[in-house]
């Protein structure tokens, strides 16, 4: 597994999820993830989106990651 596993591309999250990262920041910025337990934005990935924990978990930490930077 590489050390920065969230730092992923758009071809890899559109084949796992459908949807480009840019996508999946609005949905979250929408959510208002940034305010949010990482565990409940990837509990709401999986369940209102259907995606998998991996990619789920995977986004949640792209995300809180560029709203560090």
């Amino acid at each position: 597994m590489k050390t920065d596993y969230w730092n992923v591309d758009d071809q890899q999250v559109i084949e796992k999820t459908g949807k480009k990262i840019a996508e999946w920041k609005k949905i979250l910025d929408g959510f208002k993830a940034a305010d949010k337990k990482s565990n409940d934005v990837v509990a709401f990935l999986q369940n209102e989106h259907g995606v998998p924990r991996y990619w789920a978990r995977t986004l949640t930490t792209n995300y809180l990651k560029s709203k560090v930077l």
